[in-house]
Formats: structure tokens, C-alpha cells, sequence
């Protein structure tokens, strides 16, 4: 698969960003003024704009604005110390840490999730996630298929795109003005899948890239820009600088569609995180977690259809005190607050926005972590099983899904696969769970793989 990203095997190597169009230097030196032009090079994957879809399909968007936002615990959230205690088992398996009641009866997280626990009967805590065909990157969950996996071959994924690319491709935005799908993270090549075979046409925007980019240039005003004989003059001094046709195909669009989201203000504003309260901001939490998820609300509030958020590459690693990201009680219990500050903030945010029926919330990692502390007093990867919290969307909640067994390292009853997680979230957006895409060889790919279906405790 031509131009994946190699997803990093060391747990201690960090990964960087990289540009998504791969433009001669000359481009940029060769234009002045255009500063709008350049957040349509370094990141305007993902333009599948509804001028894509017929008129019929754009109506039903505009007043049916279903979107995602799908929180990535980067390295393996461990499903026995936060979503699911097991306060009776030995001592080297169950948490150091209490357990306290949720507003679900019976129903116990751990006594770091206060905030989540007071808010329990807004959540599905689905406590029997198969990630068997996991590895430890973004791949098959954020894909949703469990054939997309990583295989260090140079053929990660299998070319299969993730579900945001799928969203880009089959909804679209909710606004035109606005891209169909952002990423906010640090490690882009580690914490993001893209869009595969699929094409870059519906890979995620970088939005730690875009943010400050959308304005207007100094001297370059509204009716300027709407002048198309000036904007001709630089595009032709553009043409003249590539020298591959499908780059001149491809900047014909991203350019036009960066002009007309400048023009528009809406992703300028969408991105300035300032217009929001200190009491907002402190709700979330102004580290890195919270801040990306308050920009993700922004965001679908804005019109983009999936925001996939991660707070750091690999922060959930917890192998145990001896490595970078720490162990149980030294690592994971300081992180716990945020992540449970992040998810209350945002579900009762959307909700008094009367936004949380329209915006299906997914928390979870890429597996869980083994029933069994090890010596370094942290717990090691565990692909058996997992646990994830989903909220909103319109679906029931309020309830648990699937049980783990009495050591909480394998699944009892209900296991839900990533090509369910897919499905669900099809299903939500509104797109044909029968639809498929085109690959390279015109081979026609279902967007559902392995059976997968609607999670049926949430329909």
C-alpha cells in the first residue's frame, strides 16, 4: 500500500507528522500572500465536501447532523483498575484501587471515575470488547474491521480505510464550509489510521496543523479574494511549478475548497478555542486531553461529522514502573481524573447543547491490559478482551454490555468485535451498512467485514 505511515514498534520512539500532499518546495516561494492556500496543502485530506453528494443527499444531511467523536487511550486503557473492577479476585489481580457505586445500580467503577460514575446512566460500559486481532497501533479499532491489522510488511492495514474515512467518503461534513473528517493528535503516525486504499481525498485533516490558518492574510481582503481574475493569476503561477498532473487535479480542489472555508469564517472560528469560558475550559481540563476534546465539540458543533482525539502517543502503555509511562499506581492513577473529567465534560456539554443525541461518544484504547500485576507493579498487554464506554448517539444506555470472567482477562458473555463498533457507527451516521468502496484493482470492498452488525443492547 503506496505511502502508509509505519507505525512505530519501540514503545520509547516518537512519532512525527507529516505533510498529507507531497508539494515541490517551490509552490509556497512561488505565490505571495497566500497563506489560505497553504492549510489546503498540509492538510486537506479528507475533503469530501457535500458538493460530492446529490441534492437530495445534502438536504438530509442539513437537517439530520449525526456526527462522532471517537477518544483514542493511546497505548491500552487497563479495563480492571477503571470500567471493570474486580474487588473479589486475589490480590495480584483486582486494583489498588477502592471501587465506588455508579448512578447504574449494581454497577461499580473505580474511585478515580467520580464524575463518570455520577453520569453512569447517560454511558454504555461494554465490558467485553474482542481486540484479538488487534496489535498495539490505531489500526483495527479505529478501523473497525479486524482484518485491517498491522503486519510490519510495509502493508499495514490491507489497505482498508478507517471508519472516519469511510464517514468522509459515504456522509460527507454536516457543513459544507467544513472539513467531513479531523484528527487531533500529537503522533499522528501512531495514533491515527487514515483512509487506505480509499484515497487521500478522505483522509483525516490534521487538525493540530490547521488551527490559526484558516484567516485571511494581511492586505488580502474578503472581495479580493472573491475577484477569480486575481486568484487566476496565482493559480497559474502555481501550475507552473508542478509537474504531475494529478497533484495540478488535486490542488485545483484543495485550494478551491481551502478559499472557500476562509471566505466562510466557520473553520477559523471553529478552531479558536479562546471564544470558550475559563469555567468551560477548566471543565474539561486545559492539559492535552481535555483541551482536544472541548476543540472535538467545537468542532461537530461546526459541522464536521468525526473527530478522532488523542491526548499523547502511548499514555496508557502502563508496563509497570520501570519504562516511560509508569505503572499502575504511579502512571495510570494521575491519568484516570483527566480521562474521567474529559468524558463527564463533554457528554453534559453536548447534552445542554441538545447536541448528545446527534453525536454518538466512543472512549477506548486498542486492547485492554493483563488480569495480573506484574513484578513492576504494572500490567501488560491483553488482547483477549477489553473494555470502552460509549454515550449518546440516540441509542439506550444507561446499562452494561458483555461481562468479562471472574479475573477480568477474558470474555464471558456478549463479546462485541470491531466490525460491531463499525456497524454501530454506520448505522448512526446515517450510511448503507451495504455500501461499498472501489480499491485499486476496482475490486468493490464492503464497508462491513466479518459479519458485522448493530450492537444489539444499544438499538
Amino acid at each position: 500500500m503506496k505511502n502508509r505511515a509505519t507505525v512505530f514498534n519501540s514503545h520509547h520512539q516518537s512519532a512525527g507528522l507529516s505533510p498529507v500532499l507531497p508539494l515541490a518546495p517551490s509552490i509556497l516561494e512561488s505565490c505571495s500572500r497566500r497563506g489560505f492556500l497553504q492549510a489546503g496543502f498540509a492538510g486537506l485530506g479528507g475533503m469530501a465536501l457535500t458538493n460530492n453528494l446529490s441534492g437530495d443527499e445534502t438536504q438530509r444531511l442539513q437537517k439530520s447532523p449525526k456526527s462522532v467523536i471517537y477518544i483514542w487511550l493511546s497505548g491500552g486503557p487497563s479495563q480492571i483498575d477503571m470500567w471493570d473492577p474486580k474487588p473479589m479476585a486475589p490480590q495480584e489481580i483486582r486494583s489498588p484501587f477502592s471501587t465506588i457505586d455508579t448512578k447504574i445500580p449494581g454497577v461499580a467503577f473505580t474511585e478515580h471515575l467520580p464524575l463518570q460514575a455520577s453520569i453512569a446512566d447517560k454511558l454504555s460500559i461494554i465490558r467485553s470488547v474482542d481486540c484479538s486481532a488487534s496489535n498495539h497501533t490505531p489500526i483495527t479499532l479505529q478501523a473497525g474491521n479486524p482484518l485491517a491489522q498491522r503486519t510490519n510488511d510495509g502493508k499495514d492495514g490491507a489497505g482498508f480505510p478507517s471508519m472516519g474515512s469511510v464517514c468522509a467518503k459515504f456522509r460527507g461534513p454536516n457543513d459544507p464550509n467544513m472539513p467531513a473528517f479531523v484528527g487531533l493528535a500529537d503522533s499522528w503516525k501512531a495514533d491515527v489510521w487514515e483512509a487506505g486504499d480509499m484515497g487521500q481525498a478522505f483522509a483525516p485533516v490534521k487538525g493540530n496543523e490547521l488551527a490559526g490558518k484558516f484567516h485571511l492574510p494581511d492586505g488580502l481582503t474578503t472581495s479580493r479574494m472573491q475577484d477569480r481574475s486575481v486568484l487566476r493569476n496565482h493559480f497559474d503561477s502555481l501550475r507552473r511549478s508542478l509537474d504531475q498532473s494529478d497533484q495540478m487535479e488535486r490542488m485545483d480542489r484543495y485550494s478551491q475548497n481551502a478559499i472557500d472555508m476562509t471566505l466562510s469564517g466557520k473553520v477559523e472560528a471553529a478552531f479558536d478555542i479562546s471564544q470558550e469560558s475559563d469555567e468551560t475550559r477548566d471543565k474539561y481540563g486545559r492539559e492535552s486531553l481535555g483541551t482536544k476534546t472541548l476543540q472535538a465539540r467545537r468542532l461537530v458543533e461546526a459541522g464536521v461529522s468525526y473527530v478522532l482525539v488523542s491526548g499523547a502517543w502511548g499514555y496508557f502503555d502502563h508496563h509497570g514502573d520501570n519504562v516511560r509511562w509508569g505503572g499502575i499506581e504511579k502512571g495510570l492513577k494521575p491519568l484516570i481524573p483527566r480521562v474521567d473529567r474529559a468524558l463527564y465534560a463533554l457528554i453534559t456539554d453536548l447534552e445542554e447543547r441538545g447536541l448528545l443525541d446527534d453525536t454518538l461518544v466512543m472512549m477506548l484504547g486498542e486492547f485492554g491490559r493483563s488480569p495480573v500485576i506484574n513484578k513492576e507493579a504494572g500490567r501488560d498487554h491483553w488482547t483477549n478482551s477489553m473494555s470502552m464506554v460509549m454515550a449518546g448517539g440516540g441509542f439506550q444506555h444507561g446499562q452494561t454490555i458483555g461481562s468479562s470472567d471472574r479475573r477480568g482477562g477474558a470474555i464471558l458473555t456478549a463479546p462485541v468485535r470491531p466490525q460491531d463498533l463499525a456497524a454501530t457507527t454506520f448505522q448512526h451516521l446515517g450510511i448503507d451498512l451495504e455500501s461499498q468502496w472501489i480499491n485499486h484493482s476496482g475490486r468493490p470492498i464492503p464497508i462491513i467485514q466479518e459479519g458485522g452488525r448493530p450492537i444489539p443492547e444499544l438499538v
